[in-house]
């Protein structure tokens, strides 16, 4: 009895020396790192077996609580002490994990794609020019600042709801109006957007304020639905109809302003362009220079504009000046076509073969099984996290899986044929004054058409083309003079339509059907990787008192 009482206030007192002799920096740097929960995981899974010179160094789950309690602030109580550290710590991990990303992808990129004479010539940038760094310190200032200044309007907004602040709502109607209406912290939780400005004003900036803006679009329209519009609409109506516009105006810029056109879309358009795209001939002697694709491409744009020229076959007439001197580039394809060929973009496009229809046949014969075998390797792979799926209905998955590669296959190749085809189909239709150049806006426009074999399935291809397309519009406006340019106006379009999906977000979670989207706000807004769009109703309401 005696010995045990003698012996317990030691251990208390030498504990509570323990606590009191830690850093307070130290404690500091061990609350913004890992939480008591979290350290208790760890504690359980990992710290507990490993070796016993770690076991006597780790502290027990306990006494590490014991530790990062001691001295938090108590100017915004205990738990807003806890949500500010916990919203430092998302953002340092990541901030951890975007750097670690992109420097694994620069790894990549470097040492297996890249030419070792590109790599000399790069030059070693320094730490606040880095791009990798700009991006990394953008997007985790956004995810810290975004939860603080919800928190922030958040509690402003309780405050100002009190009897005691009656005299500053009666003073200022308008401002209490505004600082206490229940999407107030979802616009002040907005502003945090701004921080994308931190990011180098590069390529991606733009590419993910245009994402975040047409996803915003696509739950506007959810919302707008929701609320009982659009109720009689036909069953053809759908995103697949932004699929034509969007491809008329990428066509018209690949041939006309092809500097403000996606180079990767170009290429793969230029690779699947059988028939259409002429390659040089393995018998062609190599001392002789043959046109590229883009050649081809800048000559049709030149034969439009001059209001789509006639061919004259130098077979027939050899003396004759058969090409203007700003097409002699393709005259190693068009001297030797076929001499009843009558139109130059014809001569240019499909040199051995007169017909056009059987050239469009031709196309569909060599174009599909490539684009067929393309697409299901790619669909294959992804279709692989929904194994389970196969397992416990394999004929209903394979056959659905056959049928996302078949219209998958039939809308790209029938996007790109059609396109090409249509060029010839205005030949013999159009008279050649007739829209010259806006043919190609036509074109496309038909190419566009087929995504109508994969409405059902084909929303994440619409909006991606809708992306690439107004990247593309504005670009060409400001080239060409119609508007001008907007310093950091990606910038604003991204606080703008993260304020439009965090209002819809909150009033109609549902309306928010991306899931990658929906716990992105979900960790924005401090409650996790939650989306609130599949949670039941008393579930939410329990993910909204957390949060508040």
């Amino acid at each position: 009895m005696s010995s045990s009482s003698a012996s317990t206030p030691p251990s208390s007192g030498s504990s509570s020396k323990a606590e009191r002799g830690v850093d307070p920096i130290l404690r500091n740097a061990l609350r913004y790192t890992i939480s008591p929960r979290e350290y208790q995981l760890l504690h359980q899974y990992l710290l507990s077996r490993a070796p016993s010179a770690v076991k006597k160094r780790a502290p027990p789950p306990r006494r590490y609580d014991a530790i990062v309690s001691k001295g938090k602030g108590t100017g915004g109580g205990k738990g807003g002490d806890d949500f500010n550290a916990a919203a430092v710590r998302a953002s340092l991990r990541l901030a951890v994990v975007t750097m670690s990303g992109l420097k694994a992808w620069e790894v990549i990129t470097t040492k297996l794609f890249a030419r070792r004479t590109v790599q000399k010539t790069q030059q070693r940038l320094p730490v606040w020019k880095s791009p990798n760094v700009r991006l990394t310190c953008s997007l985790s200032f956004i995810l810290l600042f975004h939860r603080l200044l919800r928190r922030f309007f958040t509690r402003l907004r309780e405050s100002l709801l009190t009897p005691d602040a009656k005299g500053f709502r009666r003073r200022n109607p308008r401002v209490a109006k505004s600082l206490t209406s229940r999407l107030a912290p979802a616009i002040g939780s907005s502003l945090a957007g701004f921080f994308l400005a931190v990011s180098s004003g590069d390529q991606l900036r733009v590419t993910i304020a245009l994402y975040f803006f047409t996803q915003t679009l696509e739950f506007s329209y959810n919302y707008l639905e929701e609320l009982g519009y659009f109720r009689n609409r036909p069953s053809w109506f759908g995103s697949w109809m932004l699929m034509p516009l969007s491809c008329g105006q990428l066509l018209h810029a690949f041939v006309f302003d092809r500097d403000c056109f996606p180079a990767s879309y170009g290429r793969f358009v230029l690779d699947n362009s059988p028939e259409y795209i002429q390659e040089r001939p393995d018998a062609y002697p190599m001392d002789l220079q043959w046109p590229g694709t883009f050649d081809i491409v800048d000559s049709l744009a030149h034969i439009s504009k001059a209001r789509w020229l006639p061919f004259t076959s130098p077979i027939l007439f050899p003396n004759s000046e058969t090409l203007p001197r700003s097409l002699t580039a393709i005259a190693p394809i068009t001297s030797p076509a076929h001499p009843a060929i009558k139109n130059l973009s014809c001569a240019l496009l499909h040199p051995n073969d007169p017909s056009c229809m059987r050239t469009y046949l031709s196309y569909w014969i060599k174009a599909f099984p490539k684009i067929a075998r393309l697409f299901t390797l790619v669909l294959t792979a992804l279709s692989i996290p929904r194994y389970k799926t196969f397992l416990a209905s394999p004929m209903s998955a394979t056959n659905n899986l056959a049928k996302s590669i078949l219209r998958m296959s039939l809308f790209i190749c029938g996007s790109i044929g059609t396109s090409w085809g249509s060029i010839c189909l205005f030949q013999h239709t159009f008279p050649r004054s007739f829209l010259p150049t806006q043919r190609w806006f036509l074109g496309g426009f038909l190419g566009g058409m087929w995504a109508f074999v994969q409405r059902k399935q084909g929303r994440g291809n619409a909006l991606y083309s809708t992306r690439m397309s107004i990247d593309s519009l504005w670009k060409v406006g400001i080239k060409r003079g119609w508007w001008k340019s907007v310093k950091n106006g990606d910038v604003l379009l991204f606080v703008a339509s993260l304020a439009a999906a965090n209002i819809i977000y909150e009033l109609k979670p549902k309306s928010v059907n991306s899931g990658v989207v929906g716990r992105a706000l979900g960790v924005l807004r401090g409650e996790g990787l939650v989306d609130r769009a599949t949670l039941m109703p008393g579930e939410e309401e329990r993910t909204k008192e957390r949060d508040e």
